[in-house]
């Protein structure tokens, strides 16, 4: 099956919008897109949460018409499916380049920062996952629009964020900015003293050279990224929520995966989760 940018949808703005930037990832990758709403099998409940004026088994083909009158170019059909969302969403989107999602649903909570379909998603399926905050309401992310920011831990550094996040930057033409972030090694934590600070530097001396072994052989193969390295002595969702004030896209490896659903209260940028 011909891969694809595949979007999944429900009634909320929310979803339109993550479907949005699916659609325009789809036309940056030459790749079709394809829509996927999922009803559930005993129908919307009672409480009305269907607001949109859409009946569920059109919506997949209103999102899809309401994004082909935006982007004239992009390919795109809508499918509407009965089913639990999780596994559904995964029996029909096995040829995913990419699954978009918008962070929740129209079911969900307002103070719940990532939906329940979203986390499980992002924590279970096989191929990546971008979370897409905000609406259609000026809620995107602040910064370069452009800029790419890449979570990667040097000393296990996660292949498939890698790859992603470098070819992300080639295909915006921006700059990917590495981020690895470190702790002090345990005996340093075990000494009733501060440590050294030649000490310090050394180690991070050591950190800096690590992440430039990782990321040397796929600068060879994207000579035309610009790579910023950056090595911080932070927390990672410390490290990558301030990476992401400046980019429009963060990539990191499902290693950290909870660090990214923890980031997700936190960033105004699309995450993508990679699977190792």
């Amino acid at each position: 099956m011909e891969r694809a940018i595949i979007a999944g949808v429900d009634g909320s703005a929310r979803s339109r919008a993550a479907a949005d930037w699916a659609a325009r990832e789809a036309l940056m990758r030459g790749l079709p897109l394809r829509v996927v709403h999922v009803s559930p099998p005993d129908g919307p409940d009672a409480a009305g949460q269907w607001q949109w004026p859409y009946r569920p088994e059109t919506v997949a083909d209103r999102v899809v018409a309401e994004l082909t009158d935006r982007h004239p170019a992009l390919r795109a059909h809508g499918l509407n499916v009965t089913g639990v969302p999780v596994a559904a969403l995964r029996t029909v989107t096995e040829s995913a380049e990419l699954l978009v999602l918008g962070l929740r649903g129209e079911g969900s909570h307002p103070k719940t920062p990532v939906g329940s379909t979203a986390t499980a998603l992002a924590r279970t399926y096989e191929r990546p996952v971008v979370l897409v905050p905000g609406t259609f309401t000026g809620e995107g992310p602040p910064g370069r629009a452009d800029g790419v920011a890449l979570g990667i831990d040097a000393h296990n550094p996660p292949s498939g964020a890698v790859g992603l996040g470098f070819e992300a930057a080639r295909l915006r033409g921006a700059r990917l900015h590495a981020v690895h972030a470190w702790v002090l090694p345990a005996q340093a934590a075990r000494r009733p003293f501060p440590a050294l600070e030649e000490d310090r530097a050394t180690w991070e001396d050591d950190e800096v050279q690590r992440l430039s072994d990782v990321l040397r052989p796929w600068r060879a193969k994207y000579p035309d990224v610009d790579v910023l390295e950056d090595v911080v002595l932070l927390a990672p969702e410390e490290a990558l929520a301030h990476a992401a004030g400046n980019s429009g896209l963060l990539v990191t490896g499902r290693r950290s995966g909870a660090t990214a659903l923890a980031l997700l209260g936190q960033v105004r940028c699309p995450v993508a989760v990679v699977p190792a």
